[in-house]
């Protein structure tokens, strides 16, 4: 492949929804993944989300090695992403503590499960840490969704989630799920929250 692939150009569909809701059938994709539960402002989400990054950039970096992929081709990094969930659903979405999540990082198509163990094993020589042990590799499918893109504070969410739910009425889709996806197109730390961006999706189907 002799182009650099860029998500926000070449997948602009998948990343850079409006901030007007729409219908959107989402393929299969391979990724890296991790789930745990509790607040994602704590410490161990921080770790959990080093570990995720850490073998996603051995694996970018893998061109400069002596033992380049089969396949490899120039890629830009693929941003975060996390399905979200409640532990207890008798408690309210604000209560941080009580969510869970899948979190996780789109990957080339060139990586195999093989790839996938190998850079594992090279990152925990490189940087330890103990959350390696439980990512996996494998392929997920979101299917038919609603998507929108949220501009502004993560508090502020269940106000565009209750947009997309009167889009979807509007269009004859009902959500199927109370789980949703959040894509993060903007860093917390270096972004002003009025101005962040992250694409929020959950999964439909027809009324």
């Amino acid at each position: 492949m002799s182009k650099k692939i860029e998500y926000k150009k070449d997948y602009k569909q998948f990343y850079l929804p409006k901030t007007i809701p729409d219908i959107i059938d989402i393929n299969e994709m391979p990724f890296i993944m991790i789930s745990g539960k509790g607040d994602p402002n704590g410490a161990e989400f921080a770790r959990v989300t080093e570990a995720l990054y850490s073998v996603t950039y051995a694996i970018k970096m893998s061109y400069k090695s002596d033992d380049v992929p089969a396949g490899y081709y120039e890629y830009t990094v693929f941003p975060l992403e996390g399905i979200w969930d409640l532990i207890d659903k008798s408690k309210p979405a604000t209560d941080k503590n009580n969510l869970k999540y899948t979190i996780m990082i789109r990957q080339p198509d060139f990586l195999t499960d093989e790839l996938f163990i190998k850079f594992v094993e090279q990152t925990k020589k490189k940087k330890p840490n103990p959350y390696l042990e439980e990512l996996i590799f494998g392929k997920m499918r979101d299917g038919l969704c609603c998507q929108v893109m949220h501009i502004g504070s993560f508090d502020d969410e269940p106000e565009s989630f209750a947009k997309m739910e009167v889009f979807c009425k509007e269009k004859g889709y009902v959500r199927t799920d109370k789980t949703h996806r959040e894509i993060y197109l903007s860093d917390p730390r270096k972004t002003d929250m009025l101005k962040m961006r992250t694409v929020l999706r959950f999964p439909i189907k027809s009324d």
